[in-house]
């Protein structure tokens, strides 16, 4: 004797129950794992951007100390040029490595 279907009602409900579940599976549980991987992106880039800045004024306090009178008057400026130079050298060193593929090639 053949089997009878499942009342419509019940496959309704199981078919609910599936798509909750798929869903759960497939954007819930990635998209809080990806909410780590930026809470700690976020975290690493401030605590660089921190340390970018405490780098540049202790340059620029040495070179203002060590220079003697070299940058006095109207040179005052050179030793703030430098380090803003010097920054955003090493800032579009640190974005060409980031933006390089995994073979060393940039794209």
């Amino acid at each position: 004797m053949p089997e009878r279907p499942k009342p419509i009602p019940q496959v309704l409900a199981e078919l609910w129950e599936l798509v909750v579940a798929y869903a759960r599976q497939e954007t819930l549980t990635p998209l809080r794992s990806l909410g780590r991987v930026v809470a700690l992106g976020s975290a690493g880039s401030l605590l660089v951007g921190i340390g970018a800045v405490c780098w540049g004024i202790g340059v620029l306090r040495l070179l203002q100390a060590e220079t003697g009178t070299t940058f006095d008057g109207t040179w005052s400026f050179v030793p703030y040029v430098a380090v803003t130079v010097l920054l955003v050298v090493g800032g579009g060193a640190v974005f060409a490595l980031g933006t390089r593929d995994r073979s060393g090639r940039r794209g």
